[in-house]
């Protein structure tokens, strides 16, 4: 029997309100994606399959996105933090020591305390128990760089897992998870989509497609996997209903709409992948 597998990128709080409201305009085409084998979830990709796999429906998640614009408005995914991602990304020989660089220097960064943070991100998952569903969610260890990939085997909640996925560095604090601090897992890769490797249809949803090294980025992650894939990136129309702030809250609505209306471009590629 074939293995599915969707996995999730991330893209700040934009970044979730579009991908939901692409998961949306699918399911409403028949194109449930809910019930796959494994979810990957990076970053806001893992708020996305947390909320996904907790039963409830897409139809619900995505009414949340039109209606709540809550969330921090001053926080902007700056050009210190993307100069962290350029100089991680670039950094010779061991890749890990360019993460490990970045990490000390979000450890150092003046930020709002872990504690805000890790509420922010229970408001938004709304539960702490690991779905029955497979679900990976990586973060990357800010002292020495090492990825890890939590499960429900690891031993953690399910909210302190996602609040690490989402510690984006610069902006948000490391957060601290059985004794260890982590940032986001997209300082390894925006998607991660390799962790699906033993998976025979695959479906990335990425909202971010950029990586310094070209081998780090979504799409060329897909055509390294040996299963049938597909990769969805915003179209232009989705790009200026994002906005340049991907951590913009006033930003979800016009997100989610364009996520559900790119959907219908995107249906009949999605279901030669899947079906």
């Amino acid at each position: 029997m074939e293995k599915r597998a969707l996995v999730l990128g991330g893209g700040g709080v934009t970044g979730v309100a579009w991908e939901i409201g692409l998961l949306h305009g699918l399911a409403e085409r028949g194109l449930d994606l809910s019930g796959a084998d494994l979810f990957v979830g990076t970053s806001a990709g893992s708020v996305v399959a947390a909320q996904l796999t907790s039963g409830t429906p897409v139809a619900e998640l995505y009414a949340r996105e039109l209606a709540d614009t809550s969330g921090d408005t001053n926080a902007v995914f700056g050009t210190r933090a993307l100069l962290g991602f350029v100089v991680a990304g670039l950094w010779p020989g061991d890749r890990a020591k360019g993460r490990a660089r970045l990490g000390r220097a979000a450890l150092k960064a003046r930020t709002v305390p872990e504690s805000e943070r890790r509420t922010a991100i229970a408001a938004r998952v709304q539960r702490d128990e690991w779905p029955a569903a497979r679900l990976l969610v990586p973060a990357v260890d800010a002292l020495t760089g090492e990825v890890r990939v939590f499960d429900r085997d690891s031993g953690v909640s399910l909210i302190d897992a996602v609040a690490a996925s989402c510690a984006v560095p610069l902006v948000w604090p490391p957060m601290t998870v059985a004794g260890r601090r982590y940032v986001d897992g997209g300082v390894r890769s925006a998607a991660n989509a390799d962790l699906a490797r033993d998976y025979d249809r695959v479906i990335v949803v990425a909202p971010l497609t950029a990586a310094v090294r070209r081998r780090d980025r979504p799409a060329s992650q897909a055509r390294t996997l040996p299963g049938r894939t597909a990769v969805i990136s915003p179209t232009d129309a989705a790009l200026t209903a994002i906005g340049r702030n991907p951590l913009d809250p006033s930003r979800r609505a016009p997100a989610a709409e364009a996520g559900r209306m790119q959907a219908a471009g995107e249906a009949d590629r999605v279901r030669a992948t899947w079906l």
